[in-house]
């Protein structure tokens, strides 16, 4: 096998791109499309590419063996270090086929760890990524090292000794228990972090990865988030304050991607980073209506989403690109599908209005449009209104205050209290009223 230096890397390396095709799938019109993206945003040179179709894989090389002989032809033919495979392999499927090819070979979830591993930027990005890639290295040691049958003494050693293997995987376990440490310190400061702002609104923004999630944070909140061509451009979560019409400030955070087959360990390492997500009053989906593969994106990442405990929370589900949609009837099929979707191009603008309406709706659920009237010196209770919800405007005379406020439902007894006159806003203009009082559909006098 060529001496390459970079185990897990494929910087610079000519690869051939493998899949097997299994039942009970959608693969599209070409299967390893997704696969090349991977490949290309590692920095791998493609010089070949094959596909076999089974019913289950090969439990020796997953490959059937004529086709095992065929890649080794193939990659003979193209000069190729690496093979990457569209799947997830065992330690002995990989050793069998480095070893029947003569090439260095890696599967779907030690290519993604690679790239993760590149596009870290952050501290908690990079603890996240190296636990994971400890993760899935440990139960493949064997492959990795290739000082297995050195024997070491010392202290305490009895017989021959113990292999380094056995070291190395003390030292990999203490390094994945160090790490978990630190992540989980790291996940209770972001609980907290998150929690200090429970009394501001948060949108987060999930979906499939280049789906367009940065370029539509920037065309909301006027960011300028780094928003690139490419998978996993964002590996860390930004937030920014957007300004939603009819509504008022709220938060808006941007959040890794997601992708079919996300490595287990690598979402459980990055819950850290996704807290804003799991902690968001609402989350926006955004897919890329213009991909072939829409469909199966979409069902990715509710899986995800799903691993993460969060399925249930309020979703809007946006279709993006629909400018670049190459055929009328792909997105009639998506909105057949998911009739409440909402279309719009994050990069163009359009239907950007249609989408902050939505938003301003979904928002308001809990959420009481009101005209609260007290008196002028009563500041405890304006004080109170501003603290707890969204001031829109006043109208005073001599004596009292028409405070118009939009403020969560739990804190009406409080208003209420307190008030000389609360009633449902009714006027027209913005935001709609967001529902009568609960239990009193008339005007409210406690004086």
């Amino acid at each position: 096998m060529k001496d390459l230096e970079r185990v897990g890397s494929v910087v610079a390396e000519n690869a051939v791109l493998v899949g097997v095709l299994l039942p009970n799938r959608n693969y599209g019109l070409d299967p390893l499309e997704e696969l090349t993206g991977l490949a290309e945003t590692a920095g791998a040179r493609l010089v070949g590419q094959m596909t076999q179709r089974r019913e289950t894989p090969d439990m020796t090389t997953y490959l059937g063996s004529g086709k095992v002989e065929e890649l080794r032809t193939l990659c003979e033919a193209t000069d190729a270090d690496l093979i990457i495979f569209d799947n997830d392999l065992s330690p002995a499927q990989t050793r069998n086929l480095e070893k029947a090819t003569d090439r260095k070979v890696i599967d779907r979830t030690e290519l993604i760890l690679d790239i993760f591993a590149h596009r870290a930027q952050t501290h908690e990005a990079r603890l996240a990524v190296e636990l994971a890639q400890l993760q899935y290295s440990l139960p493949r040691l064997k492959r990795m090292w290739t000082h297995l049958e050195r024997i070491q003494g010392g202290i305490g050693m009895v017989g021959p000794g113990e292999k380094q293997l056995e070291v190395d995987r003390r030292l990999v376990e203490k390094r994945i228990h160090d790490l978990q440490t630190e992540i989980d310190a790291i996940q209770q400061r972001k609980e907290r972090q998150v929690a200090s702002r429970s009394d501001r609104l948060t949108v987060s923004l999930v979906g499939y990865t280049n789906a367009g999630k940065s370029t539509l944070l920037n065309r909301l909140t006027g960011a300028s988030v780094l928003a690139k061509d490419m998978l996993f451009a964002t590996l860390d979560t930004r937030t920014r304050r957007w300004q939603l019409p009819g509504w008022g400030p709220v938060l808006l955070s941007d959040t890794v991607g997601f992708i079919r087959d996300l490595p287990h360990h690598l979402i459980a390492s990055f819950k850290a980073t996704l807290e804003e997500a799991r902690q968001a009053h609402l989350l926006l989906h955004v897919a890329d209506a213009s991909s072939p593969m829409a469909f199966e994106q979409i069902s990715a990442v509710y899986r995800v989403l799903e691993e993460l405990d969060v399925q249930a929370k309020d979703t809007l589900l946006v279709l993006n690109k629909i400018d670049a949609v190459p055929d009328k009837m792909q997105l009639d099929a998506l909105l057949d599908r998911y009739p409440q979707a909402i279309g719009i191009s994050a990069r163009s603008g359009l239907g950007i209005d249609r989408l902050s309406e939505a938003v301003s709706d979904a928002l308001s659920h809990g959420f009481l449009d009101l005209d609260v009237e007290a008196d002028v010196a009563d500041g405890k209770l304006l004080a109170y209104l501003a603290a707890n919800g969204e001031v829109l405007s006043k109208q005073f005379t001599e004596s009292h205050v028409i405070v118009h406020c939009r403020v969560p439902q739990k804190h009406l007894g409080r208003i209420r209290e307190s008030a000389r006159h609360v009633r449902p806003h009714h006027n027209g203009v913005g935001h709609p009223n967001l529902g009568m009082i609960p239990g009193d559909t008339t005007v409210h006098d406690v004086a």
